[in-house]
This record gives structure tokens, sequence and C-alpha cells, in this order.
């Protein structure tokens, strides 16, 4: 059952089209994993999705609600979560504080610790001191206080080792099989489709791929293919 529709987006910076008629489906308890090369127009479609920026058509559906016209923090009161690729935090909070920062009605940042029991090792430390990874753990915990419906993941291994990145893979993989929707755009396209129960690929502002991640991953060359640019495969 989708969870997040998109449907014909387009978005513009400085009146250029850089995503064209993106077409997305995100199912409640999956993995959707969207993939292409840097520029591809990836993040601009995320911050379209979650209203950091304004669309310049089409239609995001929230559930059986349409959302492209509500201000972002709506669209996160309404179950929409962002993480996007800067990880930022309260660097001189703790780490208990960020999450506490981040808590609304019915937030349990136990659970958090349960997802990431990294973090309780680090409950007291100032954020800013945390490594990387635990810095991204931190940022994925406070979204998720909010309950969302749907969490966008912007490049959760950007300046991370893959070892690190593997272990969030899992804990996204966990939070599909509770029952989130999960959208990850990411650079490492094997271990996303790893946990993938679909995938996209965009190339040059456009779809040129829908289907299922297990297949796309099984598929070397038709991946090597699409990030190039060859659409006619």
């Amino acid at each position: 059952m989708s969870i997040l529709s998109i449907q014909d987006v387009w978005v513009e910076r400085s009146g250029l089209p850089i995503v064209r008629g993106a077409t997305v489906s995100v199912a409640k308890g999956q993995v959707t994993v969207l993939l292409g090369a840097n520029g591809a127009g990836k993040t601009t479609l995320l911050e379209g999705i979650s209203g950091a920026i304004p669309i310049a058509r089409g239609a995001i559906s929230l559930g059986s609600a349409r959302i492209e016209k509500l201000r972002a923090w709506r669209r996160a009161r309404a179950g929409l979560a962002h993480v996007e690729q800067n990880r930022t935090v309260f660097r001189d909070l703790s780490t208990a504080d960020n999450l506490w920062a981040a808590c609304r009605t019915g937030g349990n940042i136990d659970e958090v610790l349960e997802l990431f029991p990294e973090l309780r090792k680090q409950i007291s430390a100032p954020a800013g001191l945390l490594s990387g990874g635990e810095q991204q753990m931190l940022v994925v915990g406070r979204a998720l206080l909010g309950k969302p419906k749907v969490l966008l993941v912007d490049e959760m291994s950007l300046g991370l080792a893959p070892i690190v990145v593997e272990r969030l893979a899992r804990a996204l993989r966990q939070l599909a099989d509770s029952g989130v929707g999960v959208l990850l755009v990411e650079q490492f396209a094997s271990l996303a489709l790893g946990i993938a129960d679909r995938a996209y690929v965009m190339a040059k502002g456009e779809m040129v791929y829908a289907g299922d991640g297990s297949a796309l991953l099984a598929d070397e060359s038709l991946l090597r293919a699409l990030y190039l640019g060859d659409t006619r495969v």
C-alpha cells in the first residue's frame, strides 16, 4: 500500500527545471531507493517532497491527503520526516538533550536508544564530540521522535566508513519492517539495493528506471548503463 505518492513532479532552481516529471511511490513498511549519478536531481526531488523548496507542478500525497501546497512544518506534522545530508546537530548540547529537543507527543527516546544502542553509551556527551556515524544515528533518531509515516533520507553514507554505513542501512531496514515507509537517496548502490524493496534511478532530472530492487541489484550491466545515462535499456 502506497503511503507516499509523487505524481509528475517538476522542481526548478533559479527558473531552470532540475526535476522533470518525477513519479515515485513509497509503500508502507518498505524501503524505496532512489539512485543516480551526482547532479541527477535526487536531492532536489527530496527537498521538493519535504517542502524545503517549492515544486513547480505535480502532486504529492501522503496517505489520502494532498500535501504539495503545505509548508514544510505542516508536512512534518502530517508524518513526513526529512533527514538531510549535512547531519546538523546541536553541537554543544548532550546527546540526550538533542533527542529531548525533538520530542513531540508520543515520542520516546528509549525507542531511539533501542534502535541505536551506540547512542546510549554517548548519552551525556556533547553531540559535537560524537563520531560522524553517531551523529548520523542521532539525526535519524531525532526524525523518528516525530513518529513519521515516511522517512526521507538523503545520502546517509556521506563521509562515513563502509562498516558504519552498513550499520545504518540495517537500521533503516528495521524501521521499514516496523511499518515506516523509507525513501533513501544513496550513492552506494549495491548496499542500498541490498535493503531495498523497490528502486528508482534518475538521470538528468528524469526517472529512467522503476522496478524491483533485488532485480536491479542482480543486473550489474543495467545498473551501470543507467548510471551512465543510457536510457535505451
